[in-house]
């Protein structure tokens, strides 16, 4: 399953873009918690593309592939906008008491895989969780 939703870089369209994930997560069998892990991280994804790829313009486009297979979920998020090097992107120390500065943790927290692909323009961000293994019985 394969579903895809553009919006624009206005931060009043995140709400929007949660509901829809939410939608698209809701008969997948993560627990509600990893559900809402994967809405926060994807909303700090995208707060962080207006922010910093689009400078907060608010008329550039976003586009969020939702893709689920039988292994597990990948969402990626295109821009295209102004690129930063991935291997600068560090989350600051969780120690370090002060507003700001974790979304980078809670992108990592939330998607077990969490890969930047550069493009001649803008950047995809690949964001991937695998579902919960079923024991056997």
């Amino acid at each position: 399953m394969k579903q895809t939703l553009e919006f624009a870089s206005h931060p009043g369209n995140l709400s929007m873009m949660r509901d829809y994930v939410r939608a698209f997560l809701a008969p997948v069998g993560f627990p509600e918690l990893e559900k809402d892990l994967m809405v926060l991280g994807l909303d700090e994804a995208s707060t962080n593309i207006i922010r910093y790829a689009y400078d907060h313009e608010e008329t550039h486009l976003i586009c969020l592939t939702c893709e689920k297979d039988a292994a597990g979920v990948t969402f990626r998020l295109r821009d295209h906008g102004r690129q930063c090097d991935p291997a600068m992107l560090q989350a600051r120390p969780l120690e370090e008491i002060k507003p700001g500065g974790l979304g980078l943790h809670l992108i990592r927290r939330a998607f077990d895989k969490v890969e930047y692909v550069l493009h001649d323009v803008g950047t995809e961000l690949v964001l991937a969780k695998s579902l919960p293994s079923v024991p056997a019985k």
